[in-house]
């Protein structure tokens, strides 16, 4: 019968409508028919080395797939929900069109084992294209930052002015973000580049296999060791998750801060129209939209995380029909972090810098009152002092409308006989970011090592 379960030979009944409904997961896990396709190759060619199946059965298994593809990518394929998903699917196709031979193909291999092999080289193919939307991103946020080194801005803690720096200062802090999510979607890599296939259900197959063989094949850097950890290791899937929830965290904070700079009460950005839109209803909105999603999908990010997580953590060993429950978590969270690394892109290739508007900003909220402290500790006043007598002028200031970054000399000497003529120098908030002599601070010298140091690190996952 066409509609006969692959593994129905011990059942008298068939399966209830409920059972199919929860059962099936072809909706989703049709995405995975090449790597099905690349797996049942590499498996057939290494039956047939190791004398399990013919020559001319293999030949016939390949050609089979190879028109099966063919069939999928023109539309053309068959499908039936009945076979719950994509790898019986494929080969009850596979028997249809070559019979005998399409049967033998099974051998040595348990669909436990086939899944999660598919899976992995999926996921390896699927990095390897998110890698590239990252690194295009970091490269984009650097020729903001070298576009916009003399750009000085407030910046925040507490989301009051602090103290002044570079907005290219501000940028880097994302592309060393960024460059931190490369890392771990290399390492997501790494353990996702083992093959399980050749493991069977859980306990090895009864054949002598060559899975070396087959990682050879599929490019696999090596084979998992244990063969119930094989078929129920789902931890380079959360792996990837993880690196995934990381990268929507980091693009959420940028998002924030796009969408605050380009209010109307700040004004420091102004986005481009391909990424904002308009109102159904007040003429005048530019609304940030797609900064506001960006921000918006980290959830989904991190909720399936948690969803894979905790379909983990109670599993006995070995495998259990709940991990089928790991596709749709980790095929949604690639879907995403593309559109996410696309989008930011695209806006910060795009974004333009109100100059203007954030040097007038610097000189709010007596934005070098550090600067003065650190002078007054060069004149030998102990810190915890100097921070005092400063906040008096502040104090000061604020009760009687002064400005703090032109306050006569003979007022500052009220304070503190150390107040000299070069203090106008540290007050001065365009010469701020220039005083800082730290490694990593927000000095001219300092971003221009950065940038060289980012394009270097950058340098090994152009490859």
């Amino acid at each position: 019968m066409k509609n006969k379960k692959l593994w129905g030979g011990r059942f008298s009944d068939a399966t209830s409508q409920i059972t199919e409904q929860i059962s099936a997961s072809l909706h989703f896990d049709v995405r995975l028919y090449k790597h099905d396709i690349q797996g049942s190759i590499a498996h057939a060619r290494m039956l047939a080395n190791q004398g399990m199946l013919t020559q001319d059965d293999c030949n016939a298994i390949i050609k089979g797939l190879q028109t099966i593809q063919k069939e999928i990518e023109e539309g053309t394929f068959p499908f039936n929900e009945k076979l719950e998903d994509i790898h019986m699917n494929i080969e009850a196709r596979l028997t249809e069109l070559i019979d005998e031979a399409g049967k033998r193909l099974h051998t040595a291999r348990s669909r436990n084992d086939q899944v999660v092999t598919d899976v992995r080289l999926y996921l390896k193919d699927e990095i390897k294209d998110i890698q590239k939307l990252c690194v295009d991103l970091i490269q984009k946020l650097i020729k903001k930052a070298q576009e916009n080194k003399q750009v000085i801005m407030p910046g925040y803690t507490h989301m009051q002015i602090a103290q002044p720096v570079r907005f290219s200062h501000h940028l880097m802090v994302y592309a060393w973000a960024y460059l931190r999510d490369l890392k771990r979607l290399r390492f997501a890599f790494s353990t996702a580049d083992v093959l399980p296939l050749g493991s069977g259900a859980l306990a090895g197959v009864n054949y002598a296999t060559d899975r070396h063989y087959v990682a050879k094949e599929l490019e696999f850097g090596t084979v998992a060791h244990n063969s119930m950890d094989a078929v129920s290791d789902r931890d380079f899937i959360a792996d990837f998750l993880y690196f995934a929830a990381m990268a929507g965290m980091h693009s959420s904070r940028l998002a924030e801060d796009l969408i605050v700079w380009s209010t109307a009460e700040f004004n420091f950005i102004k986005l481009c129209d391909s990424v904002t839109t308009g109102s159904s209803i007040m003429p005048q909105k530019r609304n940030p939209d797609i900064a506001e999603l960006i921000r918006g999908k980290t959830g989904r990010l991190y909720g399936n995380l948690i969803s894979l997580l905790t379909v983990l953590k109670g599993l006995p060993m070995s495998y259990n029909r709940d991990l089928q429950e790991d596709k749709e978590p980790l095929f949604d969270s690639i879907d995403t972090v593309k559109l996410v690394f696309k989008g930011m892109a695209e806006m910060i290739e795009h974004m333009t810098v109100n100059e203007d508007i954030t040097k007038k900003a610097i000189y709010k909220n007596f934005s070098t009152a550090t600067d003065v402290a650190d002078y007054l500790v060069m004149k030998g006043i102990a810190f915890r002092q100097a921070h005092e007598i400063v906040g008096s002028v502040v104090k000061y200031c604020e009760k009687n409308n002064k400005n703090f970054f032109s306050l006569p000399l003979e007022e500052l000497k009220k304070f503190s006989e150390k107040f000299d003529a070069d203090i106008y120098e540290y007050l001065d908030p365009e010469k701020s970011t220039e005083r800082k002599k730290s490694y990593g601070s927000t000095s001219l010298d300092s971003i221009e090592n950065q940038i060289k140091l980012l394009i270097e690190q950058l340098h090994e996952f152009n490859h």
